[in-house]
């Protein structure tokens, strides 16, 4: 099966992600400010991410076949709550 998206998408989130956080632990132990060169260079990638995520989506859409898309169900077999199931024939 091919993936939903190509395979550098996920890898900008999953290397933007823990630079990020490093960032952030930056910041919380005064190694410089929120607003400096650092914090901001550590969040390219998750820009990169969210940018080339959002774009791939709305030019490409969605496979149905990639997202685990089924059959929808018939009615006949559908049961609501507190509504016995009819007896096997």
């Amino acid at each position: 099966m091919r993936p939903a998206v190509p395979r550098f998408i996920p890898i900008l989130g999953l290397i933007g992600g823990p630079l990020v956080f490093l960032a952030a632990v930056g910041v919380l132990f005064g190694l410089y400010t929120q607003v400096s060169a650092p914090a901001a260079g550590s969040a390219v990638p998750v820009f990169a991410w969210e940018l080339s995520l959002a774009f791939w989506l709305i030019i490409k859409g969605f496979r149905p076949t990639s997202a685990g898309a089924t059959e929808p169900a018939d009615a006949s077999s559908v049961v609501h709550i507190g509504q016995t199931q009819p007896a096997a024939r």
